[in-house]
């Protein structure tokens, strides 16, 4: 992405932003290694799964080896794999060009690129994460793709920066388990969609399988928090979300939805 480029996608962010963040934005010292850092030093973790994404070995190998390993623990071996789950992904977001996509947890974009391939010139992708090595991992590979239809934020998934209703589409795969407070980060990825606005999540969901002392003390040692069957979906519904759809592999459910218009 040349100087030019950039300067677009960051004004084309802007549009999206919330006033405070838009303020942020302006500041000469809110860009760090071509992402746009909204979250302060030192963000508190949940524990040690959220500890590994803010080290610099996980986001070097994350997308081709970290996450399908993880994934296929969780999901079992005839879960899906990663092309399956971007599939699944672009189903539920009902992706097809022209789309204001936000990528919450977007790690090193392998998703958010992908998503901003499919939305086109028309459409804008904004990944954002709280790891600075994931960040700086995502921007070097979407300068490497030349992709300009995408901007990273350095933010706060339970307070997200974008104005109400300014996106069509919302994607957190593989992250709502990890955040502190869930569900506040589900009212607000409800809050910036707008009419007709579609939801797309991957998280964890408990089944009937290891024995209930041993998941408490695995959640207690990761910092992962496991969901309850109906917990996520029943959720949507309560947002006014409707034709909520999930799909369930493993200890993993993918769950999409989308509001009236």
């Amino acid at each position: 992405m040349n100087a030019e480029a950039a300067e677009l996608a960051r004004a084309r962010l802007a549009e999206l932003l919330s006033a405070e963040a838009a303020a942020r934005a302006s500041e000469a010292d809110a860009w760090r290694d071509g992402y746009l850092n909204l979250a302060p030093d030192g963000v508190e973790s949940t524990g040690a799964a959220q500890d590994l994404m803010l080290t610099s070995v996980v986001p070097a190998i994350y997308e081709r080896w970290w996450r399908p390993a993880l994934g296929r623990a969780v999901k079992g071996l005839g879960g899906p794999g990663m092309t399956e789950e971007l599939r699944i992904a672009r189903l539920f977001l009902g992706l097809a060009g022209g789309e204001r996509v936000l990528d919450v947890a977007c790690g090193p974009g392998n998703f958010s690129r992908r998503f901003a391939r499919i939305a086109g010139e028309g459409g804008f992708v904004v990944g954002l994460d709280a790891s600075p090595t994931m960040l700086a991992k995502a921007v070097a590979e979407t300068r490497e793709e030349g992709l300009e239809n995408i901007a990273f934020v350095r933010g706060d998934a339970t307070a997200l920066p974008l104005r109400d209703g300014s996106v069509d589409c919302v994607c957190c795969f593989a992250a709502l388990h990890l955040f502190a407070e869930p569900i506040v980060a589900l009212d607000e990825m409800r809050r910036v969609l707008g009419p007709g606005g579609r939801i797309a999540l991957m998280t964890s969901i408990r089944r009937a399988v290891a024995p209930w002392p041993l998941g408490q003390l695995a959640q207690r040692l990761s910092g992962m928090r496991v969901f309850e069957p109906d917990e996520i979906t029943d959720a949507l519904a309560d947002r006014g979300f409707v034709e909520i759809g999930k799909r369930v592999s493993g200890f993993v459910q993918f769950v999409g939805g989308r509001l009236p218009e």
